[in-house]
């Protein structure tokens, strides 16, 4: 966790949501710290939350704004997943690689399910400058580009000192350097990382990737197979 975190503002919720949120926070510590060996799993070794069931209060947290520059697929999708990354964690790094090309291609593309972004920087002030430039990123509208960019292998071992954010940039084809530079820094990027990031801490994530799907937590890269499970039970009940 950051030495200087967001302050967290009371949330009342059921004795339900509390246990989710000890779930997802238990689990997201325990399961998806960075990977910091070349021979350690990619994927979480803790699954306690993909098997809590999904909580209104938490569904509600899918702002499907059709505006919104962090997120991919239609405003009214009957799926919604909120993730909750850092662009250092080692495992959203492979989940961004492995998994959620495959939930574009299989959910976003044929309109069930929406992915929202949020920025959740744990790792530091790189991992804070990287979400602040992956936001000015999508202010030119190219965030997905630099969410690529950013979590393509090994592009997290050369840091995220700002030449680098810059030519990270650069690489996801984002057109006015100087503006993305200026929005990078300013207080509109930070505004928007500490309020996600906020949000997260209000859930219980204390680590990433946590996710939401329609309100249901799963914490970790969690195997494709269980995002599938989690979106088609989703879509069931929304119909």
């Amino acid at each position: 966790m950051p030495s200087s975190s967001p302050s967290r503002k009371p949330v009342a919720v059921g004795a339900g949501v509390v246990v989710a949120a000890l779930l997802l926070g238990y689990a997201s510590y325990t399961a998806t710290k960075p990977d910091t060996s070349s021979g350690s799993s990619s994927v979480a070794e803790v699954s306690a939350a993909p098997r809590t069931g999904a909580h209104p209060e938490w569904e509600k947290l899918a702002r499907r704004d059709a505006g919104d520059p962090l997120a991919a697929g239609r405003a009214d999708a009957p799926v919604v997943m909120v993730e909750y990354a850092d662009f250092q964690c080692g495992y959203c790094g492979t989940f961004a690689r492995d998994t959620e090309p495959l939930l574009m291609e299989k959910y976003v593309k044929d309109g069930t399910l929406r992915i929202e972004w949020r920025n959740f920087p744990i790792f530091g002030g790189e991992s804070d400058a990287a979400a602040r430039a992956a936001w000015a990123a999508g202010r030119q509208g190219r965030f997905w580009q630099f969410h690529a960019a950013a979590y393509a292998q090994g592009a997290k071992e050369k840091g995220f000192g700002k030449d680098r954010l810059r030519t990270l940039a650069r690489a996801a084809g984002v057109a006015d350097l100087d503006r993305f530079v200026r929005d990078v820094d300013g207080d509109a990027a930070r505004r928007a990382v500490g309020k996600d990031q906020e949000e997260g801490y209000e859930l219980g994530a204390t680590s990433t990737p946590s996710f939401l799907i329609n309100g249901r937590p799963i914490a970790g890269a969690q195997p494709i197979e269980a995002f599938i499970e989690a979106i088609e039970a989703a879509k069931k009940a929304a119909r």
